[in-house]
């Protein structure tokens, strides 16, 4: 999935890091999981439309859009609580943006069934917080500001990988002048996604520079503690009733 970042900003997602390669090497793009919801996802929807507004906003700024990535992106350098918070709204680009939304979509409405509302609401800005604090250990000397809100999708994903892991994703790949849709076992997804970021946050940490962890604009740190708050977090947020069967009936 290409999401390109913006010049000079470190975005949260980028081609290499919110895309996945089939084993012909070929980047497969997410359509859609074959669980459907069972509840309305509010709170997914919510966080979908402040995010595109938010973006929109940054469009309507021009240049000045690049003074509200400054004024409200997270600079490790320049820690502050508030930017942890404004930094997951914010986008560097139509790419980054869109397809941050369409994880959030894929993965979002599920997990929030499974926890509550206001559960999810909390998870999600928690694993964001841990994706940040992560990101901000690994280069604490960065002046360049973090946008984006894959680090708290990441946690989506890794509740994701835990609930469902029998679920399987509807993908799409490209082959030379052909799309085929096929379905990806959702822990074959989400496994070797976390696996890409795990190694290039490695990576990351052998370059040398003062932004070493900027090594293609993308917070691969941010990624993975975001993924293992999600794994961890999910424990606590779900409501143990609704991985009962019987507690679907009638929902609508």
């Amino acid at each position: 999935m290409v999401a390109p970042h913006c010049e000079q900003v470190m975005s949260v997602t980028s081609p290499e890091s919110m895309r996945l390669l089939y084993p012909t090497g070929r980047p497969v793009i997410p359509l859609r999981d074959v669980i459907p919801s069972r509840t309305t996802p509010y709170v997914t929807v919510t966080l979908i439309v402040l995010n595109v507004l938010v973006f929109a906003y940054q469009l309507r700024l021009g240049d000045a859009g690049q003074h509200v990535i400054y004024l409200f992106g997270l600079v490790p350098a320049d820690f502050s609580w508030g930017t942890v918070f404004t930094s997951m709204f914010l986008h560097g680009g139509l790419m980054h943006a869109g397809g941050n939304m369409l994880y959030l979509w894929i993965f979002g409405d599920n997990v929030e069934d499974r926890m509550g509302h206001g559960r999810f609401l909390v998870f999600y800005l928690l694993c964001g917080v841990a994706a940040a604090l992560a990101q901000v250990w690994a280069n604490p000397g960065s002046g360049v500001p973090m946008v984006g809100a894959s680090g708290a999708i990441a946690g989506v994903m890794g509740a994701y990988f835990v609930l469902y892991p029998k679920s399987r994703i509807v993908t799409l790949l490209p082959l030379i002048i052909i799309f085929r849709v096929i379905e990806i076992p959702a822990v074959y997804f989400l496994g070797i996604w976390f696996l890409m970021q795990f190694i290039n946050g490695l990576g990351s940490l052998a370059t040398s520079g003062s932004d070493a962890q900027m090594a293609g604009g993308v917070a691969f740190w941010a990624h993975v503690a975001g993924f293992a708050a999600g794994l961890a977090g999910v424990w606590v947020f779900r409501r143990p009733e609704r991985q009962q069967v019987d507690w679907w009936d009638g929902v609508q």
